[in-house]
């Protein structure tokens, strides 16, 4: 079994592979993996100017940004997941991000929450359509559409047993134990979960690296509150972009049952 981690997406991104490959096998199943996560960041970083969110997040009400077919599928699937949730999920919350700190402004005209806003849709094309004032953020789920990308690559290359994590968002070929965290003491280890070919997402305060009094990076799209509390939800789904996405669903009902997580085929649990 061979491992790899870099830093990519604001966290540590590990991978590992267990079939039995050349060093030579390996070396280019690692770079194609990471070049494709890396993809991601360089299209959907809130921090990078030229990525597509921070074109989207600067361009004026009425125009239509040009976004590469990576983001226009996040965005179409955060639309997706916002409709199912009524509007929990809400990628709009970007504002409330940046006035607790955790992201900071985007330039261009201030843009505040309004939930329930529909100020982004999407072309037939490759355009994100502004209808109105508005920031967004894919913190929330583009982690896990990088998962999903590295993990297509690793199929391309006809790995059968290899898990991609992305600081608690992950994805695995073949048979894969997964421990969980206790949120209460993050050092230990609450439970382990079998997948199979399956995603896991966990989305918990102790991972923002944020105390209590500075607030959760968790927002109810519905209010623009923050999720307080000392719990962690864990998401198992076909893909790990929606299992990053529903964990927020999850954090903010404290409703492991939610209808939105069987709406897209996927199972939830809160410790």
């Amino acid at each position: 079994m061979k491992r790899r981690a870099q830093p990519w997406l604001g966290t540590l991104v590990d991978i590992t592979i267990a079939d039995p490959l050349s060093d030579a096998e390996l070396a280019a199943c690692f770079d194609d993996a990471f070049a494709a996560i890396a993809e991601v960041q360089r299209l959907m970083s809130f921090h990078d100017p030229q990525s597509d969110v921070s074109r989207f997040n600067r361009a004026q009400p009425g125009e239509a940004v040009p976004v590469h077919a990576h983001t226009r599928e996040v965005l179409r699937t955060a639309l997706g997941v916002y409709g199912a949730s009524e509007g929990i999920f809400d990628i709009s919350c970007a504002p409330r991000l940046v006035d607790a700190g955790c992201l900071p402004p985007p330039g261009g005209k201030r843009a505040d929450h309004v939930p329930g806003s529909r100020a982004l849709s999407l072309d037939e094309g490759l355009h994100a359509l502004k209808s109105g004032p508005l920031w967004i953020d894919l913190g929330g789920i583009a982690k896990g559409y990088a998962v999903d990308l590295a993990i297509q690559v690793l199929q391309r290359r006809a790995v059968r047993s290899a898990c991609v994590n992305a600081g608690g968002d992950l994805r695995v070929l073949g048979a894969n134990p997964v421990l969980i965290r206790n949120p209460r003491a993050p050092t230990d280890m609450a439970m382990q979960v079998e997948l199979q070919d399956e995603s896991l997402a966990t989305s918990a305060n102790y991972f923002s690296g944020r105390d209590a009094a500075a607030g959760s990076v968790l927002i109810d799209g519905r209010n623009g509150r923050a999720c307080a509390g000392d719990f962690s939800v864990t998401v198992r789904a076909p893909s790990c972009m929606l299992a990053d996405a529903l964990t927020k669903v999850v954090a903010a009902t404290q409703d492991a049952n939610h209808p939105a997580v069987a709406r897209f085929g996927a199972c939830a649990f809160i410790i």
